[in-house]
């Protein structure tokens, strides 16, 4: 029997994983690194008791005297006496230098990575628009800054059985009838008519569950500040796909005519005819 597959480590692409981290998991996972490499060498400070200045025996002061190496600090009131004391303070500064050089590009990598706040309806819907079925789902651009030459690519992925029995995931590649639009400002609503050439002809909200099918969405396009490629995605499976609804309607205007979003509403669905 053939083992399974292992889950790739963060470790495989530090950086990387660093990069994508929320900013309070980073924060915890430098808090974390800081006090164990300080606890590190305050034990191998007390051990030695090589640092003049120190209470005798005291493995608080190794500690904060193992903070202020590593952050260069140098009260003077705590300093080496030691040829292990010395060695260690060495190499403490050396990797309190490499590790400030490191936080300090990985902090400017993620501030100065630019990426999209794109919201997307909870829910993907299917019924008449123009009076053809349709599937349609909603998009919006949270940030005050606009996506330029904006591109949506929607995939429908379904479990179907091969003429010789085998069971795979096939994906479709589904058109809609605007895939880009060159200023993503406010809402944009995707639409793909099911037509009988659309592999949606035909399916039921049963048929789609069964065949554990799911809608795949990628938008990208050009930051306006940075003029840099962003990117969003979303996934709808079956259950999240309501057939027989239609998208409330959350634009309004104001008596200048400037468009206003009703985001209470934003997944707000309505009965509507197949």
């Amino acid at each position: 029997m053939a083992a399974a597959p292992r889950q790739p480590s963060p470790f495989t692409d530090l950086y990387h994983f660093l990069v994508r981290s929320p900013w309070p998991a980073l924060l915890m996972m430098v808090l974390a690194a800081f006090a164990l490499m300080n606890g590190l060498f305050g034990l191998l400070y007390w051990l030695d008791g090589g640092v003049q200045g120190a209470r005798a025996d005291s493995y608080p002061d190794m500690f904060f005297f193992s903070v202020q190496t590593m952050a260069t600090i140098g009260y003077g009131v705590l300093h080496p006496t030691t040829f292990f004391a010395n060695a260690l303070v060495s190499i403490e500064a050396l990797m309190g230098l490499v590790g400030l050089a490191m936080m300090t590009g990985l902090v400017f990598a993620k501030f100065s990575l630019p990426s999209a706040r794109v919201r997307f309806s909870r829910y993907a819907v299917v019924s008449k628009r123009d009076g053809v079925p349709s599937l349609m789902f909603r998009m919006a651009n949270l940030r005050e800054s606009r996506i330029l030459e904006a591109q949506v690519h929607l995939t429908f992925a379904r479990i179907e059985t091969t003429a010789e029995g085998e069971r795979l995931r096939r994906f479709y590649d589904l058109p809609l009838q605007r895939e880009r639009t060159s200023l993503f400002a406010l809402s944009w609503t995707a639409v793909h008519q099911i037509t009988p050439n659309s592999p949606l002809a035909g399916q039921t909200s049963e048929s789609l569950k069964k065949a554990a099918a799911m809608l795949v969405i990628s938008l990208t396009g050009l930051e306006e500040t940075f003029s840099q490629t962003v990117n969003a995605r979303n996934y709808y499976d079956a259950d999240s796909i309501l057939w027989g609804k239609r998208l409330a309607d959350i634009t309004t205007f104001q008596t200048d005519g400037t468009p206003l979003l009703d985001y209470s509403r934003f997944d707000e669905v309505m009965d509507a005819p197949l």
